[in-house]
């Protein structure tokens, strides 16, 4: 059976294998007939050997290798694949029998039970695969079925690397025939000459004291190492690359599987400059544990890590790896890819550099910074002068300004530490220095100043020159960094930018962030401090690309308006830079000033930093007007973000200018939209009284009839809320103006249903009227009209056409009036709850702040019209304490802006919650503080909600009229 064997079996190498083709040549065999002889002879010594082995889990090895090659004997029609396989299960048969002779269970416990478990898992996945093949092949009806070559490889390639693991160091403490053992193994014809160099045990370094926020990350990349796959860590420095190595190398997992056989490789100090590949080697070597002896240390050092598995960090491999471009260093990559080969070897690689090894497969990490949480945790770890809770909030925001780097962090609280500073003192001094404050000492451990320093000097970014630290120094000025997409169109100076951002990202100077190139904010402040600032041809160029945009862009979203979207922060940036250097009205800033607020305001309203460098233009001649534009801007960005006490100031400041420069059309715009301002707050006696001041002013009558027509418009509006004004008279002085009419018209008819007048006749007018819109008048004429024609629907109770007319408000603002959207959706909510439908109201209140959340967040009317909305659905769905709850929030929030219509809509509604308990003393206070407000306002009691139909509550809460009529039970408690 033996001789058998050896003539056709297990003795084949890949000579035999050609003799084997010759002799299929010479008898006509097929080459699957021959593999198919080889699988039968290589199975019944399989089975043979199960029988004398005395390790179970051998036995189980043996069982499964015999089935793979039962399988391919009876349905795998390309057997002649399997022919280096079946010498790969022949090598397992023979290696088992020599490593598990004269062994017990007890010796599972080392190398040996590493090896077999390996061994064990990988051919459970061949099984596994071959079965399911198989499976497939029975369920499709097919009696043979092919195996994809490259599937077969990669079997062969996992085999490789588990049989590497029987080597001389997991079994020479048992006495076993090393000559069969290496006999076996060259089957494969790939491990080198077992003779290892002679070795020292080296400790790894231990696990990092401080490493705060990254157990889940340390926890993931663990996994990946002990499944074999090989890591590179990549961030810039600073960033805690090599803490994770040193946590990872520690965890217990890996010290499991690699036992003392984790190295650690450190690279920190070496000069690029100076690194030979020889030096690359050596101290390879040396953290081995190893000494080289004359030439090839590759192959030195492969054959010590072919003897077991073993996790080799490369650690600050940017060293190398910038050395390595060099083509006297060419072989260093090489020598990586090989050791990374070497089956059982995983190597983990920490660098600031992307350009890792070719041909190794790494799994690539960019190492993030750390949360919030952390970086707290991580700084008042140091820092211990007060307690965190008295300095949480100050430190919050300097921990920001850090954007959580690691390193950072570490610096400046050592720094505090280590002089005593208050937290106040901290802010102060970080105010002051900046990057300064984080040069904490020599090294790139201790100073900011000498990791970027050793980032500027690789061989990479030196390469680029004079335009490579031109490109960081603008990428560090900009707050949002460079976009990706535009740098070409921003710097056509620097032709090769691109390439440039590319090289800076490679080597983690910069970072890609949603289409821009960024630095982290220490590196920014490090470049801000020690860099030239950037040359004003560039800037020039950067302000030209971005003035254009503004110009160009006046209409619907277009590419222009894109640009000012995306790089919204830069330009302001450029503004307001731009604004401290300007002394007169010949420059074009202040123009652009005005546009960007303008697009700011209609685009992408948001608070803006350009309101200090505004108050601080200097004002003469020349400027008093092009001040009075910005300060006009400005101050409807604030009326949209209803910061109303803000856009007063503004206007204000506006109107002053433009009158001491002569213009009282700009003074007037100002004041009218001012007055209109107050009248959204419920403040209409003071926007009445202004605007009727305007017309006894002296520059009344040099008013355009356009600007009267809309002071006219305004008053009209402030006199409607308080009847203080016939309706015949209201919206009739602006009825004839091109601009005005039409909307006045409208406004005329709403007034008219509002005093009481006949439904039938308004609805009528409204109806032509929303027809002439349709064909002459503007989108808001439109929505004017259709409104009135809701309203009106509502208050007869045709609570159905009320919510069709209201749906198409929705779809007539969808995409052009976001908050018109939101504003008609919670009026939609509020009728539903009306109608009974509380679960469909809920549905639309929450549906109204979902898509939203830009103006829930900055717009506290659209806030305040959604809290007010559901407070009135929950008290019509009979649950008074969220009714209560809503209520409350909604003054709470009318207090803070000053908003005196809902606050008294809430308090009235909190009155009919205190009357629906039955407390009737508090519903008399709240009903009381509702007549007060009513008169602050100017409006009557009794019309409380003529001018607001949407927001009246159900005629089933009668406590308010009751009160206003001195009814019982009000009569007895007032």
């Amino acid at each position: 059976m033996k001789s058998k064997k050896t003539k056709v079996g297990v003795g084949r190498s890949k000579k035999s294998k050609m003799g084997s083709k010759q002799f299929v040549l010479e008898t006509g065999e097929s080459q699957d007939d021959i593999v198919s002889q080889v699988l039968d002879v290589t199975i019944a010594a399989i089975n043979a050997t199960k029988d004398r082995v005395p390790i179970d889990l051998a036995k189980g090895i043996l069982g499964t290798i015999a089935n793979i090659l039962i399988i391919t004997q009876s349905v795998i029609k390309n057997k002649s694949d399997f022919h280096a396989i079946a010498d790969k299960c022949e090598a397992i048969r023979e290696i088992l029998e020599r490593a598990t002779k004269e062994a017990s269970e007890d010796d599972l416990q080392g190398h040996l039970g590493h090896a077999l478990s390996q061994l064990n898992k990988s051919v459970n996945r061949i099984n596994s695969d071959v079965a399911s093949t198989k499976e497939q092949g029975f369920w499709r009806r097919l009696f043979a079925v092919t195996i994809n070559h490259d599937k077969i490889a990669a079997w062969e390639k996992d085999l490789d690397r588990v049989l590497g693991l029987f080597n001389f160091e997991a079994i020479a403490g048992m006495g076993i025939d090393m000559k069969l053992v290496k006999k076996a193994l060259k089957l494969m014809d790939n491990v080198p000459s077992i003779s290892a160099p002679k070795h020292r045990q080296i400790k790894p370094p231990s696990r990092p004291a401080m490493l705060y926020g990254r157990d889940d990350l340390v926890a993931e990349l663990t996994n990946l190492v002990v499944n074999d796959e090989h890591l590179a860590l990549i961030g810039p420095g600073g960033m805690g690359k090599s803490s994770l190595a040193k946590a990872i190398i520690n965890e217990p997992p890996v010290k499991h599987k690699f036992a003392d056989r984790r190295f650690f490789v450190t690279y920190d100090g070496v000069d690029p400059s100076t690194i030979t590949f020889e030096t690359f080697m050596t101290r390879f070597a040396g953290a081995l544990g190893i000494e080289i002896a004359g030439a090839d240390p590759v192959r030195q050092i492969s054959t010590f890590l072919y003897s077991a598995s073993a996790l080799v960090v490369l650690d600050n491999a940017e060293t190398f790896e910038e050395a390595s471009a060099s083509s006297a260093l060419g072989d260093i990559p090489p020598a990586i890819a090989e050791i990374a080969s070497i089956p059982g070897v995983i190597l983990l690689l920490t660098s600031r550099s992307r350009r890792n090894a070719p041909k190794v497969q790494w799994i690539t990490k960019d190492i993030p910074p750390l949360d919030l949480s952390s970086a707290q945790a991580a700084f008042f770890r140091i820092y211990g002068h007060v307690s965190r809770s008295e300095a949480e909030e100050n430190i919050k925001d300097l921990l920001k300004e850090l954007d959580f780097h690691p390193l950072s962090i570490n610096i400046l609280a050592n720094a505090a530490q280590q002089n005593g500073w208050s937290p106040a003192m901290l802010l102060k001094r970080w105010k002051d220095r900046h990057s300064k404050v984080l040069d904490g000492g020599n090294g790139n451990l201790q100073s900011l100043l000498d990791t970027m320093q050793l980032s500027l000097s690789s061989l990479s970014v030196q390469n680029l020159g004079e335009d490579g630290l031109r490109a960081l120094a603008i990428i560090a000025f900009l707050p949002q960094g460079l976009n990706e997409d535009l740098a070409s169109d921003l710097l056509p100076s620097l032709p090769q930018v691109d390439t440039i951002c590319n090289v800076l990202c490679m080597q983690s100077l910069a970072y890609r962030q949603d289409k821009f190139i960024k630095v982290l904010a220490p590196v920014r402040h490090y470049l801000r401090d020690s860099l030239q600032a950037p040359g004003s041809a560039c800037l020039q160029e950067i302000c030209a690309f971005y003035y254009r945009a503004l110009d160009s862009c006046w209409g619907e979203r277009d590419q222009y308006a894109d640009i000012i979207i995306s790089d919204h922060l830069n330009i302001e940036h450029i503004v307001a830079a731009n604004l401290a250097h300007v002394q007169d009205g010949t420059s074009n800033t202040y123009d652009v000033c005005s546009k960007f607020l303008w697009h700011l305001q209609r685009r992408l309203p948001r608070p803006t930093t350009l309101t200090h460098a505004i108050s601080n233009i200097v004002e003469n001649s020349s400027t008093r007007m092009l001040k009075a534009h910005c300060l006009s801007n400005l101050a409807q960005l604030y009326v949209t973000l209803s910061q109303l006490v803000e856009a007063s100031q503004a206007f204000q400041a506006a109107e002053a200018l433009y009158l001491t420069a002569g213009n009282p059309e700009g003074m007037v715009y100002c004041l009218i939209t001012r007055a209109d301002a107050l009248r959204a707050q419920g403040r209409f006696i003071q926007s009445r009284n202004l605007l009727e001041d305007l017309q006894h002013s002296d520059c009344w009558e040099s008013l355009s009839k356009t600007t009267k027509a809309r002071a006219w418009d305004f008053l009209d509006m402030a006199r409607m809320h308080t009847f203080t004004a016939s309706c015949d008279e209201l919206f009739v002085n602006s009825m004839e103006d091109c601009i005005y009419g039409l909307q006045s018209k409208i406004w005329h008819w709403r007034a008219k249903f509002r005093y009481g007048g006949e439904a039938v006749q308004v609805i009528a007018r409204l109806e032509d009227l929303l027809l002439q819109c349709t064909s002459t008048g503007t989108l808001f004429d439109r929505i004017c009209a259709l409104e009135g024609l809701a309203q009106i629907a509502c208050c007869e109770g045709r609570l159905s056409d009320a919510m069709d007319n209201l749906q198409t408000l929705v779809e007539m603002s969808m995409g052009l009036d976001s908050e018109g959207v939101l504003w008609y959706t919670v009026d939609k909510a509020v009728l539903a709850s009306k109608q009974g439908n509380y679960g469909i109201a809920r549905e639309l209140i929450q549906k109204a702040s979902e898509p939203f959340q830009f103006f829930a967040l900055r717009n506290a009317r659209a806030f305040l019209h959604r809290s007010y909305g559901s407070a009135c659905i929950e008290l019509t769905a009979g649950e008074c304490d969220r009714a209560e709850t809503y209520f409350t929030a909604t003054i709470e929030a009318c207090d803070m802006q000053n908003n005196l219509t809902l606050k008294t809509f809430s308090m009235r509604g909190l009155g009919e919650v205190a009357f629906t308990h039955g407390n009737f003393a508090l519903a008399a206070e709240r009903f009381a503080e509702t007549r007060s407000l009513c008169a602050e306002m100017g409006v009557p009691p009794q019309h409380l909600y003529s001018c607001l139909p949407f927001y009246t509550l159900p005629d089933k809460f009668e406590g308010w009229a009751s009160f206003l009529k001195g009814q019982t039970p009000f009569a007895d408690v007032i």
